[in-house]
């Protein structure tokens, strides 16, 4: 598995849960360019529209070598996952106050894109606070331990 972008954000931001592996439309510039590492998931999010989920504010850069068609960096790309996850999503977004981020993209095994996405619920600023002081405890005990 090739990682080709990673949101840290998010998980300083929410609390996230319920992993999930999803497909990605692309075009064949835009495969292009995620694999020269042109893209960035930071403000991404995902929405769902008539059944069907929806990648929005993803950044992937536009492939140098391509002449004739550029698409935008910043356009709505479809994400590609079962029915039945897709309305277990919905059932969560709507009832519990979650939202629904994307966390890492990459290339599997089979070198398809792949957007791995998760539920989340945000965090007080308390919560960050916690979070900072656990990391600081474990960077300081991995450096006494050398």
């Amino acid at each position: 598995m090739k990682v080709i972008s990673n949101n840290k954000k998010a998980f300083y931001d929410y609390f996230v849960s319920d992993l999930v592996e999803a497909g990605i439309v692309l075009e064949g510039c835009e495969v292009k360019s995620v694999r020269a590492g042109g893209a960035s998931l930071t403000d991404s999010f995902v929405v769902i529209k008539n059944g069907e989920m929806f990648l929005k504010n993803a950044y992937i850069k536009p492939y140098e070598k391509t002449t004739s068609y550029k698409p935008d960096e910043r356009k709505t790309r479809k994400l590609l996952l079962n029915k039945s996850e897709i309305q277990k999503f919905e059932r969560m977004t709507k009832e519990k106050g979650f939202t629904i981020v994307a966390t890492k993209i990459y290339f599997n095994k089979s070198n398809r894109v792949k957007v791995e996405i998760g539920l989340a619920k945000g965090k007080k600023l308390y919560d960050k606070r916690q979070t900072l002081k656990e990391k600081s405890i474990k960077r300081d005990i991995e450096r006494y331990s050398i």
